[in-house]
């Protein structure tokens, strides 16, 4: 059985950072890929980034390079993104997913996802 509970987030204020981690119970799922996610209210799910098993690939949309960073923990089975230098349009529910095959920006290409976390970004 798969499973991926993701923490922190929460509110925080432009310019500021925040990391949000999920942890994956991945059971005879094997490897995978980690992808991160977000979904603004009116909006559809947009790519955020992704990492590779290995940790060697990872990819990032062009609204967050430079400012994002993906990463995990294999002993922890916890994967992270640093979320910085935000601005009001980062504020969404983030999501993370895993899926076999390294990443893909389509959603519906990750069968496994976590519960959601809100990140609020206000001046």
């Amino acid at each position: 059985q798969v499973a991926l509970v993701q923490s922190g987030g929460g509110s925080v204020q432009v310019g500021n950072s925040v990391m949000l981690e999920c942890l994956v119970s991945a059971g005879t799922f094997g490897t995978y890929a980690m992808g991160w996610f977000r979904q603004s209210p009116g909006k559809e799910r947009e790519f955020v980034a992704a990492i590779s098993w290995t940790g060697e690939r990872t990819a990032y949309a062009d609204s967050v390079e430079g400012r994002f960073t993906v990463s995990k923990d294999h002993a922890k089975k916890t994967g992270y993104l640093q979320m910085g230098t935000l601005t009001p349009e980062d504020t969404a529910i983030y999501y993370c997913a895993i899926r076999k095959d390294y990443y893909s920006k389509r959603s519906q290409m990750w069968p496994y996802w976590g519960q959601g976390t809100q990140v609020t970004v206000s001046s």
